[in-house]
């Protein structure tokens, strides 16, 4: 076990562990000047020295040793010094590591470790291995000091640890992946937990490592590694539970970050574990869904200030101990000895690399032996190398007379391994051409850059509209917005030779691939800080990106995510098996057995509560008699009692019987509980005999064997007591079958929404049209398989989905008027105090979704006809059709309506799924005069509850375009074709138009999303304020464009011509500005107008999306 420094035991150290003793009256208030005099040097250094901390660090450790120099010669500096002098080695280990630990921990992807951990732990034992035996033997073999074997393999161990921090900070400057460098510092935290606990076992006890037993070393190493992972887990639940609290500020937010770092790391130790383990297992389980919105940005800014102060004070501090010994023992072989260390170190660190690169290129499809060349060069030494420097003395038996050299010798291999090998590092990676961006990821950038110059250029002509900029220079204006991608002159493959030929779709598709990934979890992410996306769910697809990144050509699909689907079958078979079991009391089950007393009142016990409570009584005091029985010592101490109970319990069980029997007759052994009590009988009838017969035969032995056996029996009178248990365990499998479909639910939701944020960038991505017809085909898919999944769910747990939609709906809104309140605010119409107080209620209200009810009752049939949206929700719409609905039930695979068949009327969807099939649509257009339509390529949508079929073909009264089929039993409204014309004529015109514009509004946002993503193009306010509007054209039918109040002019459904230059556009078909007048060249032609806003109106509302 490991002990805290409050345990310490210092019988057998020195007082210093160099330098002289004071003989003068010690006085501290000069410390703290030393202190903070080392922060602002460093601070100084830092800016003047920009990127160059290992000089930094050198001048720090040179100013030290100067300053331990003058403290060895006068008394006014050493009395500076000397309460540094006087402290613990582990007490500064414990103030300054900590928080370094866990930053490096932090920094780490856990997604990435969790797929590599294997690689990480074998690395990390392997690297351990061959550092302590051959550094450990270099040191004993060339040292000149003497020093004895506990020593120098000690010493082997501290050079042995990799710095978590900066053996990777050279690699993250020039590109290189990422998964590269948390292998090298998962590897360095490994190697920290080694070695933490190596030392702890040695300071929890005084007494010599062969005396140690065997139990102690295990159990400590047990308690060490799991106890302490259990803690920091734990510990992380409590850190996220703080910084996620919607009403904790940023202040103190980062006051309870740092103070719970350094709580949970003394309240491990103070247990006797270690705490190292711990703050390694906190970092890890943190990231950044921990943290509110922009908190992980100003905390993390806070301990990287926080961990280079730390480095800055211990290498000044460890600078002034080895400046406080003696030089005597500073010579011309202490150079020799520093160039062999060094040596040694790096051929280390090359040994381990040779040996895991076998594992590593299984693992890795990526690695390869120019990676091996970087993390050769990745042994960087540090602050925890340091730091336990001072124990290689304090926790040796054989004392040396120069215990500041194992410090010097340390701290200056910290120093050339942080210069060399991180510029060996970084000049390896570019030689090697790993750092050299591939040709597909060139064309990537290029497009993106091609994509904001557009931006700058389309709001440069925007401006130059507005009146108040008429005398900018505008010339001046494009030729300083002016982006330009420079393209490389040569492009560096992985075999190292130029690559000037075009990329194949292989490459630009493994490419785009990436870069999907990354959109999906950018939008994961964005999902769960604005409310709509859990955070576990969140975590759960973020983690599932990055573990399928890696495969290459993979594209993760709604199936690779679903593993939650495979829990919940099992849960929802345990259901089932305890429902099957559930002991079943009907109330009434049988008549009044006549007028005979007996039988009535017998049948009025068999019926009680009483009765079945008394059964429960039984089984449950049995239980004591029953384990005396089992356990052989104490059966023999009470054996007359033991009988009786039996022979009583006996009795009780067959009168229960009995009384039933004589009421249920042959319905007694329908029930399996009761074919159980019966089997009790049987079996505890047969072990009375077999006892009996073992009184008149003692010495029959094959008796007395199956006399023991059938005893052994009586252990099934246990099982009754389930029948008590299961309907407990039946609501606990409830309740977790309800948060598995709620986290399914949501983890679809996301994943759906992920892939549409995809489709609106999937031009970006790649420039080349095959490639962006394969993604495009690939996400659609990927969704289409998603929305099934959504509807397969919600037919499953319909009162589950329907809590979930009701919760966002009220995020929704909660959200709408916080960023109300937001802009009511930043425009000064609502006081500071004021909306305070009104952010703390809706921030209540938000706060109290976290109890929202995990089911919900789904609503009656006739509540859902408001979900019609061109019925307005009003009650004369509603009511007129409520009296013409009739409800239709479909099974599994029933077809609703035929592709080419005529419409019977419209089905408003209950409950259930249903899968369309169609060809591309028409769009009333015919296939002969759209030859990019010719394709008999079929579609697959899904419909569930709410939505609406055969809108548009009961309007034209034309044949159906899909066929619609039944995925899950399936309820919905039927209205007729008849009513729904019969309303048209009673709500002339006003239905008709609506349900044109619903239909027009639909088909905008389904083709045309990315470049509608600004405009508010719901229903209600398009009818309310006339935001957009639907226009009819007939044949030869001209509308005439106004650019200036029209923003955008989109034909939905029929064609139109331009009457100016004759050129034709299909719908669906955003019409050109270029376009003043278009002529209907079909039967029917639908364009929907969206109006431009108000200029004063768009920018006020530009301004409060900003806020928001």
């Amino acid at each position: 076990m490991n002990s805290s420094f409050w345990s310490q035991r210092d019988v057998n150290r020195p007082d210093l562990l160099c330098g002289r003793s004071a003989d003068y009256l010690v006085k501290k208030e000069h410390f703290p000047m030393l202190v903070c005099s080392t922060i602002v040097l460093g601070g100084f250094l830092r800016i003047c020295l920009k990127n160059s901390e290992v000089i930094v660090l050198t001048i720090l450790s040179l100013s030290g040793f100067v300053i331990g120099q003058l403290a060895y010669h006068l008394v006014e500096v050493h009395q500076i010094v000397y309460p540094l002098l006087r402290t613990p080695s582990f007490s500064l280990f414990s103030y300054f590591l900590p928080i370094i630990i866990f930053m490096a921990a932090l920094e780490v992807d856990f997604y990435i470790l969790k797929n590599i951990i294997w690689q990480v732990l074998l690395t990390g034992l392997i690297s351990f291995s061959t550092a302590f035996i051959i550094i450990g033997y270099v040191v004993l073999k060339f040292n000149v000091d003497s020093w004895g074997l506990q020593s120098c393999l000690l010493f082997s161990i501290i050079l042995g640890i990799t710095d978590p921090l900066y053996s990777v900070n050279s690699l993250r400057t020039i590109g290189v992946s990422k998964m590269y460098t948390d292998i090298i510092r998962g590897e360095s935290l490994v190697i920290c937990g080694f070695t933490a606990i190596f030392f702890g076992i040695f300071r929890s006890s005084p007494m010599h490592i062969t005396l140690f037993r065997e139990l102690h070393v295990v159990m400590g190493l047990v308690l060490d590694i799991f106890g302490s992972i259990i803690c920091g887990y734990w510990c992380a639940r409590i850190i996220q539970f703080i910084l996620t609290d919607l009403f904790s500020n940023t202040l103190t937010n980062v006051i309870l970050c740092f103070s719970m770092v350094y709580m949970t790391f003394f309240v491990v130790e103070f247990f006797g574990m270690s705490g190292i383990v711990a703050l390694i297992t906190v970092g890890l389980n943190l990231d950044s869904l921990s943290f509110k919105p922009r908190m992980e940005f100003i905390i993390t800014k806070f301990l990287v200030m926080l961990s280079s102060v730390y480095q800055h004070l211990i290498y000044t501090f460890f600078g002034i101990v080895i400046g406080c010994g003696e030089t005597k023992y500073f010579g011309f072989h202490t150079v020799v000895f520093m160039s062999i260390l060094f040596a040694t170190v790096n051929f280390v660190r090359l040994l381990t690399v040779f040996l895991v690169s076998p594992i590593l290129m299984y693992w890795s499809y990526e690695y390869n032996w120019r990676w091996g060349v970087v993390i050769t060069w990745s042994g960087i030494k540090g602050v925890f190398s340091i730091l336990l420097a001072p124990d290689v003395y304090n926790l040796a038996e054989k004392k040396v007379k120069a215990p500041h050299m194992f410090v010097f010798y340390v701290q200056v291999i910290s120093l050339l391994t942080m210069g060399i090998n991180s510029y060996m590092m970084s000049q390896c990676a570019r030689t090697l051409g790993l750092c050299a961006i591939s040709l597909p990821r060139q064309m990537a950038m290029q497009n993106a850059f091609q994509h904001i110059q557009e931006i700058i250029q389309n709001t440069i002509t925007l401006f130059k509209t507005e009146k108040i900029l008429t005398s900018v220079n505008w010339v001046l204006v494009e030729e300083k917005t002016r982006m330009e991608y420079v393209t490389p002159s040569s492009h560096v493959s992985k075999d190292g030779k130029e690559q000037e030929e075009s990329p194949t779709d292989e490459v630009l598709i493994e490419e785009a691939r990436l870069h999907v990934a990354i959109i999906q979890m950018s939008s994961f992410e964005k999902q769960c800080n604005d409310g709509i996306l859990g955070t576990e769910a969140a975590r759960i697809l973020i983690g599932a990106t990055k573990s399928y990144c890696p495969i290459q050509g993979k594209f993760m699909s709604i199936y690779d995510v679903s593993t939650y689907v495979r829990a919940r079958s099992w849960l929802m078979k345990f259901k089932n098996m305890l429902t099957y079991l559930e002991y079943h009391k009907e109330k009434t089950p049988y008549l009044l057995p006549g007028s005979n007393k007996f039988l009535i009142f017998v049948y009025h016990i068999v019926f009680s509560e009483e009765f079945e409570y008394a059964g429960h009584i039984v089984a449950l005091m049995y239980i004591y008699p029953l384990i005396i029985h089992l356990w052989p010592m104490a059966r023999e101490l009470n054996v007359p009692a033991l009988m009786s109970l039996n022979y009583y319990y006996m009795f009780l069980c067959i009168l229960e019987s009995s009384l039933k029997i004589i009421i249920m007759k042959r319905k007694y052994f329908q029930q399996h509980w009761n074919i159980l009590e019966f089997l009790i009988i049987v079996v505890g009838i047969a072990d009375i005999i077999c006892i009996y017969f073992v009184r008149l035969r003692p010495d029959n032995l094959l008796l007395i064997q199956f006399t023991v056996m059938i005893g052994f029996l009586r252990i099934i009178r246990f099982l009754p007591i389930f029948k008590v248990i299961i309907p407990i365990l039946i609501k606990i499998a409830e309740v977790q079958v309800k948060k598995r479909l709620s986290l399914m639910y949501n983890i679809t939701k996301g994943y759906v929404k992920s892939q549409e944020d995809a489709k609106l960038l999937v031009r970006q991505i790649s420039g080349r049209e095959s490639i962006y017809q394969k993604l495009y085909e690939i996400l659609e898919t990927n969704k289409r398989d998603a929305v099934k999944e959504l509807g397969l769910i919600e037919h499953e747990g319909r009162d589950v989905v329907i809590a979930l939609k009701t919760k966002q709906a009220i995020r929704n809104v909660i959200a709408k008027a916080l960023k109300n309140l937001t802009f009511l605010w930043s425009r000064g119409i609502i006081d500071k105090h004021e909306g305070i107080e009104m952010n703390k209620v809706l921030l209540t209200k938000i706060k109290a979704l976290n109890n929202f009810p995990m089911a919900i009752p789904p609503p009656t049939p006739d509540k859902y006809l408001p979900n019609i949206i061109w019925l307005e929700n009003k009650d004369v719409l509603i009511e007129f059709f409520k009296e013409r609905t009739k409800l239709a039930y479909f099974d599994y695979g029933d077809v609703i309506c035929r592709e080419g068949e005529m419409p019977q009327g419209i089905y408003l969807i209950i409950s259930g799924m249903a899968s369309l099939h169609s060809s591309s649509p028409t769009f009333g257009i015919d296939s002969s005069l759209r030859p990019d339509r010719e394709s008999k390529t079929l579609f697959t949508e899904y419909c569930t509850s709410g939505d609406v079929l055969g809108e548009l073909s009961c309007l034209l009264k034309r044949e159906i375009e899909y066929t619609a089929i039944c995925e899950t039993i399936l309820q919905a409204f039927f209205i007729s074709l008849e009513d729904l014309y019969e309303g048209f004529d009673v709500f002339w015109p006003s239905l008709e138009y609506k349900i044109w514009l619903k239909l027009a509004l639909d088909t905008a946002c389904q083709y045309f999303e990315s470049s509608l993503v600004d405009e508010d193009l719901k229903f209600q306010k398009c009818v309310l304020h006339n935001h957009a509007y639907v226009e009819t054209l007939s044949s030869y039918n001209e509308l005439a464009i106004n650019n200036v109040t029209m923003k955008f002019v989109i034909i939905v459904y029929g064609s139109v011509i331009n009457t100016k230059t004759e050129e034709p556009y299909f719908a669906p078909y955003i019409i050109p500005k270029t376009c003043e007048q278009v002529q209907g060249t079909s039967d029917l032609s639908k364009v929907l107008i969206i109006l431009a806003s108000d200029p004063d109106k768009n920018e006020n509302d530009s301004k409060f999306r900003g806020k928001g």
